[in-house]
């Protein structure tokens, strides 16, 4: 990993429970960077944890992208994870807490909806891209 002390944006390729934990530390580094508090850097750090670990377990890897937007009135954590797996059938279900279509508990989606302002999916039968925001006023 490259000095971060003037990173904006970091890619992590994911492939193993090693590169989860790699961008974790990337996120909650680059959100403190960016001026986030504390409890916005462990609300990111959950967030990337739950997408890149379904992108591995459902997928077998991906690119996790976390880059900051900054200007004068607010400042933007984007994240976005994408992989080359069979998709997400049915997105609203998959956004119910407690659905689960792996055997867990249900909780990575819609945990995710709600740690972060906003979050979009674009899935298809050749892979998934999730890009969540996280924005607070400076």
């Amino acid at each position: 990993m490259t000095d971060m002390a003037n990173e904006t944006d970091i890619t992590v390729e994911v492939h193993s429970q090693e590169d989860i934990i790699t961008a974790r530390q990337s996120g909650r580094e680059l959100a403190r960077q960016s001026g986030f508090g504390t409890v916005d850097q462990t609300r990111l750090a959950t967030v990337i944890s739950e997408l890149v670990r379904n992108a591995l377990v459902y997928a077998g890897g991906g690119t996790c992208r976390i880059y900051s937007d900054i200007s004068d009135s607010q400042r933007t954590l984007h994240l976005v994870v994408s992989d080359e797996g069979p998709g997400i059938v049915d997105v609203p279900r998959a956004l119910e807490p407690g659905f689960s279509s792996g055997g867990g508990l249900g909780l990575g989606l819609p945990a995710v909806r709600r740690l972060m302002d906003d979050m979009t999916i674009d899935t298809h039968p050749t892979g998934t891209v999730i890009h969540a925001r996280m924005t607070r006023k400076r």
